[in-house]
């Protein structure tokens, strides 16, 4: 593709199956046949390839979900080597080596397959290789990456214990952790534009070099198609690469699965994936605009008008393609019933990153209730009574000094739906917490009642950045402590904001920058953000608010409570 191009759908597709064809031969990094095996061209052209990279997510102290997407139908398979930070491996007592053969790859998980690899050494690096064997057992591409365990429960501040082993011996501790979180992917029509270097946003985040990423939702936009180009604000063209899966709104099982093989055709992604492990949660767009579980949307462009259809297939794609794990302690990814519907695994879940810190996914739309002007003198759903006695009982029960709370909403802004209704938990009014609010405002009075300290709301969604920081003092709801709320993204779609506050908790907005106008464009980077937090030595918590070019626009320095 040249810079002065028009990209045709017709192009891209045609360019897809050369490329397929060309991964298809033997490279220098997979050079060789095994022994008695003939090099013909018929062997080599059914050899597997991983078409969408590899990713790891959920990954704990001793624990790790490996993920892939294999050409065809075929047995995945997993090598793990201990390494040092320089990528050698470990030899003597921090050497450590297990090959892992995982479940088959077929159409009926659009050949994506993934592996639980259980009883790690905690804090260590490790090299991994992904690779899927045919039905012949004869081995495809093998597709590298990289990844390290948290801390254990015994580590000093997320360094290894004295006398550890378990990092190899010779690996230097870490001074803390480091992680990114940001949301929003190739929305409002700007999808990847190899002309600019694609999504730029995830190379900026990966050059970070974080132990892991939240994804905050809207890891896809079922319900934006992406055209071919769109003329921007100040007469520029914005080409995107496309396929057919992504010129309509996804309705089917298929176009939904061709949105999230859509994004891993970009570069930048594909390398942070294989690089920085994923914590993933979902918001709308991985179904459509605002939706509540039962809502029959009245969109022109849609055949299926069932939300609820839309949802679950959108679901199944969803966890198809993200590496996210059950949080039962029986590891189980979402299966099918005996009359053949799909059972996904739950959302909503605690990631164990050590002794500093704890993560507390949240699940802010499949137990949603309707979108109303949220005034109602009773309690409506944003989490749901079970999710809410969980996240009480989980954070409660933490022992990590800082307990982060990923929500895929954000508490205080207020995000319309339509001139009325609103989507979020807030309802435009200052006062006592009301439908929504009410949900919320006693997850923060147990928080208080059972002396939780150091909790920080990490969010996206509304596609700007901000600082809030939450206090009874100015609040018309006063049974809580005071808490800090950072909100980022987008990572690669328009920019919009600043929204008005909501005062019932009494957020302060400390800081914002949203773009210049409503739906600008990724293209400068400059109005495109993600989050960065860095764990010190002495228990801070430094949260920086950074551009999709690297830069810091905002940074805050927190210090535990005891």
């Amino acid at each position: 593709m040249t810079n002065n191009s028009s990209v045709s759908r017709r192009t891209v597709v045609k360019g897809s199956i050369l490329a397929a064809a060309l991964a298809s031969a033997p490279s220098a990094a997979n050079a060789g046949t095994p022994l008695g095996q003939s090099t013909g061209v018929a062997l080599v052209r059914n050899r597997l390839t991983l078409p969408s990279g590899i990713a790891t997510g959920d990954v704990t102290s001793d624990t790790a979900v490996l993920w892939s997407r294999a050409s065809g139908a075929g047995r995945m398979t997993a090598v793990l080597r201990a390494v040092d930070d320089g990528g050698e491996v470990l030899r003597g007592r921090g050497a450590f080596e297990r090959v892992l053969r995982g479940p088959r790859a077929t159409q009926a998980s659009d050949f994506t397959a993934k592996i639980h690899a259980g009883n790690l050494p905690s804090n260590t690096r490790f090299a991994l290789e992904i690779s899927f064997e045919d039905e012949a057992g004869a081995a495809g591409e093998t597709v590298r990456g990289s990844f390290r365990t948290a801390p254990d429960a015994g580590s000093v501040n997320g360094k290894g214990r004295t006398g550890d082993t378990s990092n190899g011996g010779d690996v230097p501790a870490s001074s803390g952790q480091s992680f990114v979180w940001t949301g929003d992917t190739a929305g409002q029509g700007w999808g990847i534009n190899e002309e600019i270097g694609g999504m730029r946003g995830y190379r900026a985040m990966h050059q970070t070099r974080p132990d892991f990423f939240i994804h905050s939702g809207d890891t896809i936009y079922a319900d934006g198609p992406i055209p071919e180009s769109v003329v921007e604000k100040d007469g520029r063209v914005w080409r995107n690469l496309v396929t057919e899966e992504v010129s309509k709104v996804a309705e089917t099982l298929t176009e939904f699965r061709g949105r999230h093989r859509y994004n891993s055709m970009d570069a930048n992604m594909r390398a942070m994936f294989a690089d920085v492990p994923v914590i993933a949660q979902w918001d709308d767009h991985e179904t459509h605009n605002n939706w509540y579980p039962g809502q029959i949307i009245d969109d022109s462009r849609y055949t299926v008008r069932d939300v609820n259809t839309l949802a679950a297939r959108g679901r199944q794609a969803w966890q198809e393609n993200m590496p996210i794990a059950d949080s039962s302690a029986i590891w189980r990814p979402g299966t099918f019933d005996d009359a053949g519907q799909y059972q996904p695994a739950r959302i909503y879940r605690k990631i164990s990153r050590g002794p500093q810190l704890d993560i507390f996914c949240l699940d802010m739309r499949t137990f949603k209730s309707p979108n109303t002007d949220g005034k109602e003198p009773y309690a409506t759903n944003i989490l749901g009574q079970e999710q809410v006695d969980w996240l009480i009982r989980e954070v409660t029960k933490s022992k990590a000094t800082w307990k982060v709370i990923a929500a895929d909403l954000p508490l205080g802004i207020v995000v319309p739906d339509g001139p009325v209704n609103q989507e979020s938990l807030s309802n435009r009014d200052a006062g006592a917490p009301l439908g929504r609010e009410l949900e919320i405002a006693g997850v923060l009075s147990a928080f208080k009642r059972n002396g939780v300290k150091n909790t920080v709301w990490l969010t996206a969604d509304v596609h700007y950045c901000a600082a809030h920081h939450y206090s009874p003092e100015r609040a018309a709801f006063t049974d809580f402590d005071p808490f800090w709320e950072f909100v980022a993204g987008p990572i690669n779609a328009g920019s919009f904001g600043p929204n008005a506050m909501d005062g019932t908790f009494g957020p302060e907005v400390v800081f914002s920058k949203a773009g210049r106008f409503a739906g600008e464009s990724p293209r400068d980077g400059k109005n495109q953000f993600f989050g960065h937090v860095q764990l010190g030595g002495d228990n801070s918590f430094t949260v920086s608010l950074r551009n999709a070019n690297g830069g810091t626009v905002f940074s805050k320095v927190l210090t535990p409570e005891r």
